[in-house]
């Protein structure tokens, strides 16, 4: 009888168990219609109205968080994602890399999406080479929806850049991002050739500004107590490796990289490709070189940097949405970006700068490697709010 009461009790509780797995949507969002399970967890269980009772909790509006929910599988319904795919489409959850173990990127430990943004703001304290209030004036005028960005109207009859005081443009970062500037051919398809004056120049701007710089140490500390680089030597051979290596971008033409997609810009296909700087924006804008049209959106900040997405047309073509981090020096520039392909390479990067949120969107040459398999740089922007 003993026997019989305690089967008994250990059927019931395992039943009990079993139940509240089967009327919950815990790890089940999108799954299709399953008979062995007493609830539903996709669209059409609202149809047939036989949803888990936390259904909308865990598989709707609700469900911005990937507590219980990683690897499920794909329901639009969802504000966010929490699979493999989500990298990919750019929609995870804000906690799918601390919660799910997504891909870190760089090496060594992992680096969680709350390192990155604790890092950012240490790099945001330490850029002392940012322009002022008095050392630079915007003026933006026109603002349009991002349902007009792609009208090609000039709706802002004055230039962008009321004043740069030149000063800001003479210091050693500045000055050595301007030499590297002009080193480029903006017509894709066409070969690049660096002297061995240029390839120099490329080298000074990264100690310049990796080296030479409070915040470029700092964001080699970084990597370096995360197991990313084991020494300075081997991070700034590998920023020059995904920066200035060249890859094709048309007809096999060794003619682009990342410093110049992103800082110089380029023309591919009868429009703007890149151009993501706001000192390259104003250098061609004071030359007469680059017409100034609107801008779609404008970060929070009330001091430099500042975000911006611009429309403008650069000697005859267009760019729908040029986006750029403004006023900040072009160390600050290029540590964000590093910092975000290293460790969230073709992925969204989420910042965080005085506070307020910034989020870099990266993506990787595929079609061409360097070193161990790693990839360059194809492009980094600032993605609108």
């Amino acid at each position: 009888m003993k026997v019989i009461v305690l089967l008994t009790l250990c059927v019931t509780l395992i039943s009990q168990g079993y139940g509240n797995s089967l009327d919950s949507c815990q790890g089940r969002c999108g799954y299709g219609t399953n008979n062995n399970f007493s609830c539903q967890c996709n669209t059409s269980c609202e149809r047939f109205r036989d949803c888990c009772s936390d259904y909308v909790e865990q598989c709707k509006g609700g469900a911005t968080s990937c507590k219980g929910r990683c690897d499920e599988r794909y329901n639009s319904q969802n504000k966010c994602h929490c699979n493999s795919k989500c990298d990919q489409h750019n929609n995870c959850c804000n906690d799918y890399t601390d919660l799910c173990g997504g891909d870190a990127g760089g090496g060594g430990g992992v680096i969680t999406d709350a390192d990155i943004k604790a890092v950012s703001e240490v790099l945001y304290a330490l850029d002392s080479n940012k322009a002022t209030a008095s050392e630079l004036i915007i003026d933006p005028q026109a603002l349009v929806p991002n349902s007009q960005t792609s009208s090609q109207k000039d709706l802002s009859s004055r230039p962008l850049f009321r004043y740069v005081d030149g000063a800001l443009l003479s210091r050693p970062t500045y000055a050595a991002f301007l030499a590297v500037l002009d080193n480029y051919f903006r017509m894709t398809g066409q070969t690049e050739h660096f002297s061995p004056q240029q390839v120099a120049e490329q080298e000074t701007f990264i100690k310049e500004a990796m080296s030479n710089t409070e915040l470029g140490r700092e964001l080699f500390a970084f990597f370096y107590t995360k197991g990313v680089y084991a020494s300075e030597e081997e991070f700034l051979h590998d920023l020059k490796m995904m920066w200035f290596g060249l890859y094709s971008r048309n007809n096999g033409k060794m003619d682009s990289s990342g410093f110049e997609h992103i800082f110089a810009g380029e023309i591919k296909g009868g429009k703007v490709s890149g151009f993501h700087n706001w000192i390259q924006f104003y250098l061609l804008e004071k030359r007469g070189k680059l017409n100034y049209y609107s801008h779609s959106f404008n970060g929070p900040w009330t001091t430099f940097p500042d975000v911006m997405g611009m429309q403008f047309k650069w000697d005859g073509y267009f760019k729908q949405v040029g986006s750029v981090v403004i006023g900040c020096s072009p160390e600050f520039d290029f540590a964000l970006y590093s910092l975000c392909y290293i460790t969230r390479p073709g992925k969204q990067c989420r910042l965080s700068l005085g506070g307020k949120q910034l989020i870099i969107q990266t993506y990787t040459w595929d079609k061409t490697t360097y070193g161990n398999g790693k990839k360059f740089i194809a492009s980094a922007f600032p993605s609108s709010p």
